[in-house]
């Protein structure tokens, strides 16, 4: 089972790697779009891709779940894979925007087909054992930010060096993640069976040494992994839900809309009329992914920080100083993004304010997912479910953002990415007094303990 679970977060981590690799290569491609002979792209259609890619996600991950529950975890994971590859070798061979899309839609049908069958298969492997089932949730949710930040540093390497064949290249990387999934993993099956079988000697074993007798323990029951989709719908109609979401899914939007944007932007020759913002069109690929693995550097150990401080601070308390911080990495943004002529050593303060104020905008998401995990309590019986929404709102919010994101940066270049940013945030802050008098309620609420109540 070990063997297995450890080959399930590498073909996690490849899967992923491929994933952010993929969206990387295609911003830098559809910048040089013309010179392969296809037409000129603009930001708009940029968003409408990776809106794309999470409707595809959100739409076919349910399905997916209940497909792997019927024919096998192990099996419906290689999907993923498969769909992926298909998706790089059709980029790599076109032009067609509407081409290019479909293979945003096989990218999202990718996630959708691994995600739901990697955590079945995780529920099945980690049955009976709590602190087993947490570490390798933990251990999934690394290996999939790891290998997509991995995956959008490196893109900028391989397109200066391979360009468009560098899509070609991931191709192969998809094939060892199938590899990795086929003969790597054991059978979510045969897996569960040998444990119920070693339990059976533990017991055979008691009952020789002590005399008693063999009691008779039934099969434990596996929770389901996905619970369908009229399931989702009636706990969307839940007020203890709706409590979250818009805050959630601003913040996701916001983060959303600079993934999708932010290489095309800094790459792409700016329109004449934003000649005066000096971060628009000002990097090259190298540059960029530079840049890139410095901001998940930051971005990682504000993730470190506060995911150690929930004994400390209250959900709504972390949320809000992210939603400071982000707020700190806008206003440092707009004044390099208008530093042109300015000395360098302010540049580099600005900068230094930027990467603290990311810094504690990580702190957002783990608070958020804590508090959807308190929410869970008010549902006993639909924890699965509840937790479940963590993808839905993400996916919701990555949606939003692109779509806005693209319109934004069409009309007034970064500046306009900034003030939807910045909208964005202002959303998420609405409910949160809402939500913190709310939180007090939540049954799974960090402990006091004497002396260090957490603050406000």
């Amino acid at each position: 089972m070990k063997r297995s679970l450890n080959a399930v977060y590498a073909g996690t981590f490849t899967l992923r790697f491929s994933t952010g690799l993929t969206g990387g290569l295609l911003s830098y491609y559809l910048t040089e779009l013309p010179r392969h002979g296809g037409a000129e792209v603009d930001a708009i259609a940029i968003g409408i891709f990776s809106a794309l890619f999470f409707t595809s996600e959100l739409i076919l991950a349910p399905p997916f779940g209940v497909l792997s529950d019927r024919l096998g975890h192990h099996r419906v994971m290689q999907f993923g894979p498969m769909f992926g590859l298909v998706a790089v070798v059709l980029t790599w061979l076109t032009t067609s925007l509407p081409i290019i899309g479909a293979t945003r839609l096989l990218e999202g049908a990718s996630t959708a087909a691994s995600v739901p069958s990697i955590l079945g298969f995780i529920a099945v492997a980690t049955a009976g054992d709590e602190l087993l089932r947490g570490r390798a949730a933990a251990r999934f949710e690394g290996a999939t930010l790891a290998g997509l930040g991995a995956g959008l540093v490196a893109a900028g390497i391989v397109f200066r060096i391979f360009g468009r064949w560098g899509f070609l290249l991931n191709a192969l990387i998809y094939l060892v993640s199938f590899a990795i999934y086929r003969y790597g993993v054991q059978d979510a099956a045969e897996i569960q069976a040998e444990a119920e079988e070693e339990a059976r000697a533990v017991r055979r074993t008691h009952a020789a040494n002590t005399g008693a007798t063999e009691p008779i323990v039934p099969a434990p029951v596996v929770p389901q992994a996905h619970p369908g989709l009229r399931r989702y719908v009636e706990l969307l109609r839940s007020s203890h839900v709706w409590l979250l979401a818009p805050t959630w899914i601003a913040i996701n939007a916001s983060l959303g809309l600079w993934t999708t944007q932010s290489i095309f932007q800094l790459v792409k020759q700016p329109k004449p009329e934003f000649a005066d913002q000096w971060l628009m069109g000002r990097a090259d690929p190298i540059e960029i992914s530079l840049g890139l693995l410095v901001g998940l550097v930051v971005f990682f150990a504000g993730l470190a920080f506060w995911g150690d401080r929930f004994r400390r601070y209250r959900r709504t308390t972390i949320i809000f100083f992210g939603i400071l911080g982000g707020a700190v990495v806008i206003l440092a943004a707009v004044l390099v993004n208008h530093s042109a002529g300015g000395p360098i050593p302010l540049r580099a303060v600005e900068g230094l304010a930027a990467a603290g104020g990311l810094f504690v905008l990580a702190g957002a998401t783990p608070a958020a997912l804590g508090l959807l995990a308190d929410v869970s309590e008010a549902f006993p019986h639909d924890r699965g479910a509840i937790m479940g929404l963590y993808s839905v709102f993400l996916a919701l919010g990555q949606i939003i953002g692109s779509l806005i994101g693209g319109s934004a940066a069409d009309f007034k270049g970064i500046d306009g990415m900034l003030v939807a940013t910045f909208i964005f945030l202002a959303i998420a802050l609405v409910p949160l007094s809402r939500l913190r008098s709310f939180e007090y309620r939540l049954s799974s609420a960090p402990d006091i303990v004497p002396g260090h109540e957490p603050a406000d």
